[in-house]
C-alpha cells in the first residue's frame, strides 16, 4: 500500500499542505499566509497568482518535509474557502480581477434586489441559501457588470468561473493545457446556482443571476477521481487528485460526523458549524442553511443545517493589526484571562453585516458597555465572548429546526488552541465542547475523501476508528449566568442594525 495522502487546505489568510497517514495522523505540513487586499471599505479580495504560488510551495515544502516524494501518496484532496468567486480566461489562465472573497460585501444592493422583485422563496427553495452577498452568484454577476471584457469573453465561452478548488485543479491538471474545469457538490452549492435536489446547475437560477451556463464548471461527487497532476507541476509526478470539499464540509468530514444528528463547529476567520440530516434535505425556519453535506462517489448526497458566522478568528486580526491591543493573535489568551469578565463590554463583531442566524447585511460592528473602568483586556475578553455567543446563537436555530438534543460539541480548527475560549464555549452552551487529537479537520477530511475514492481507506469505518479526543471543557456557570449573558448580548446584537443602506 501507497504510504500516505495528502491534502490542499486553501483557506481565508493560508494554505497549508498536510501529509497523513492512514490512521489519520498528520505526518508533515506546510503553511505560508497570503495578503488581504482591502481596497475599500467592506471590499475583501485576494491574489489568485499568489494562491497559486503559495499552493506550489507549500506542496514543495511539507513532501520535503516528510521526506517524500509524489510516488508516495495514494491521492490528494482539495479543500477551499468556499464561496471566494474567480473568474478567469480559460485561453491564458489570466484572472480578469483579483478573487472576490466570501466576506466582501459589494454585492449588498444585488442580494437585496433578489429580495425586494420577490425571488427570495424561489432561491431559497432550489440552492437552500437565502440571497446574501456572502454567496458566489452575486459576485459572479458582479464581475460581469462591472469588469471591462468579461461579459464579451463569457458569450464567447472563454471567461469562465470557479471558487478556489476549480482554480488549483485546473492548474495542478495543466492549466490553458488541458486543465479540468471541475468543482463538487460542496462548492457548487453554496454558489445560490445548484439545485439542491438535482445537484445540477439551475436554468432558472442562472436566469436570475444572467450568468452563462459556458462559465461553470462541471459538478461531480466530494470522493472521486478527478484526473492526475502534472508531472511538472509541484508534486512533480502524476498523483490522483480524488478529493473536493469545500473547507466547512471537509471539516465535517474530518471529525467523522457521519451519521444524521452529529454537529461540529469549526473556529476559524469565521465560525461554522454543521448538522448531518442524513439523506434528507431539511428546510430552516430558523435562519440556517440548508446545504450538501457531503457525496461520496456514487452513494447518495448526504445533507446538512448550517450556521455561517463570518467573523471569529478574524476578530483576533483585528485586535492584532487595527488596535494593535496584541501583538500575535495567540497574546488574546493571556490578555483576556488578565480579567474575570468582561467588565460589562460587549463586542458584536458584525464587519461584514451579521450571518446566520439574522442575514442582516445592514449591521456593522459595534463595542458598547464602556466606561471608564475598562481596559484592553475587557475587550480582548469580549471578544472572545462573541465567538461563543455568536455558535450558540447558531446552535439554538439549529435545536429549533431539528429537534436537536445537545450533549456535546465537537470543535475544531485554529482558534480550540485558546482553552479560555473553548471554556467560555462550554459555559456558554451548557454542554461540555470536545477537541480531537487532529485539530486541522478540514485538511483531514479533504484526505479521508480523497483515501476514499482509491481504496486507500476502505471504508468510513476505519475513519470512525481513527477519531481519538484530545481535549475536553465541562461547563461552570449556572443557567441562571448563562441567561444574563445571552441577553446582553441579545441587546448588543440589535444595536449593529440597520448601520449602512443596501436598499436598491
Amino acid at each position: 500500500m501507497t504510504k500516505y495522502v495528502g491534502a490542499i487546505d486553501q483557506g481565508t489568510t493560508s494554505t497549508r499542505f498536510m501529509v497523513f497517514d492512514h490512521c489519520g495522523r498528520e505526518v508533515a505540513k506546510h503553511q505560508r499566509e497570503h495578503k488581504q487586499i482591502l481596497p475599500r471599505a467592506g471590499w475583501v479580495e485576494h491574489d489568485p497568482y499568489e494562491i497559486w504560488q503559495a499552493t506550489q510551495e507549500v506542496v514543495s515544502a511539507a513532501l520535503g518535509k516528510a521526506g517524500i516524494t509524489a510516488k508516495d501518496l495514494a491521492a490528494i484532496g482539495v479543500t477551499n474557502q468556499r464561496e471566494t468567486t474567480l473568474v478567469w480566461d480559460r485561453r491564458t489562465g489570466v484572472p480578469y480581477c483579483n478573487a472576490v472573497v466570501w466576506q466582501d460585501t459589494r454585492t449588498d444592493k444585488i442580494a437585496a434586489a433578489l429580495t425586494n422583485d420577490g425571488h427570495s422563496a424561489v432561491i431559497r427553495k432550489r440552492s437552500g441559501l437565502t440571497p446574501s452577498p456572502y454567496f458566489s452568484g452575486g459576485k459572479v454577476r458582479w464581475i460581469l457588470e462591472n469588469v471591462d471584457g468579461v461579459r464579451a469573453d463569457a458569450d464567447a465561452g472563454h471567461a469562465i468561473f470557479g471558487t478556489v478548488d476549480s482554480w488549483l485543479i485546473w492548474w495542478l491538471t495543466g492549466g490553458p493545457d488541458g486543465g479540468l474545469h471541475v468543482t463538487d457538490v460542496t462548492n457548487a452549492g453554496r454558489t445560490m446556482l445548484m439545485d439542491l435536489e438535482s445537484l445540477m446547475w439551475d436554468d432558472e437560477l442562472l436566469a436570475l443571476f444572467d450568468i452563462p451556463r459556458s462559465m461553470l464548471p462541471a459538478i461531480k461527487s466530494s470522493s472521486e477521481v478527478y484526473g492526475y497532476t502534472e508531472v511538472d507541476g509541484p508534486f512533480k509526478g502524476a498523483v490522483a487528485i480524488a478529493g473536493d470539499l469545500g473547507d466547512q464540509h471537509a471539516a465535517l468530514v474530518g471529525q467523522v460526523c457521519l451519521e444524521p444528528g452529529q454537529l461540529k463547529n469549526t473556529y476559524g476567520t469565521g465560525n461554522f458549524l454543521l448538522l448531518n440530516t442524513g439523506t434528507e434535505i431539511v428546510r430552516s425556519a430558523n435562519g440556517l442553511l440548508t446545504t450538501l453535506a457531503y457525496k461520496f462517489g456514487d452513494a447518495p448526497a448526504v445533507y446538512a443545517l448550517e450556521g455561517s458566522i463570518a467573523v471569529t478568528g478574524s476578530s483576533i486580526q483585528w485586535l492584532r493589526d487595527q488596535l494593535g491591543i496584541i501583538d500575535s493573535a495567540s497574546d488574546v489568551e493571556a490578555l483576556a484571562a488578565s480579567v474575570d469578565d468582561n467588565g460589562g463590554v460587549c463586542f458584536v463583531p458584525a464587519f461584514s453585516g451579521l450571518f446566520a442566524p439574522y442575514w442582516r447585511s445592514d449591521a456593522r460592528g459595534i463595542i458598547v458597555g464602556l466606561s471608564r473602568y475598562n481596559t484592553s483586556a475587557h475587550i480582548a475578553r469580549a471578544a472572545l465572548e462573541a465567538i461563543c455567543l455568536q455558535s450558540k446563537d447558531v446552535v439554538d436555530a439549529m435545536i429549533a429546526d431539528a429537534g436537536l438534543d445537545l450533549t456535546i460539541l465537537r470543535v475544531d480548527g485554529g482558534v480550540t488552541a485558546n482553552e479560555l475560549c473553548m471554556q467560555i464555549q462550554a459555559d456558554v452552551l451548557g454542554v461540555p465542547v470536545s477537541r480531537p487529537v487532529v485539530a486541522e479537520t478540514t485538511a483531514l477530511g479533504a484526505a479521508y475523501a480523497a483515501g476514499l475514492a482509491v481504496g486507500y481507506w476502505a471504508d468510513t469505518d476505519e475513519l470512525v476508528a481513527n477519531w481519538n479526543e484530545s481535549r475536553r471543557w465541562e461547563p461552570h456557570s449556572s443557567p441562571g449566568d448563562r441567561e444574563r449573558r445571552q441577553s446582553q448580548w441579545k441587546n448588543a446584537v440589535e444595536k449593529t442594525m440597520g448601520w449602512v443602506d443596501v436598499g436598491d
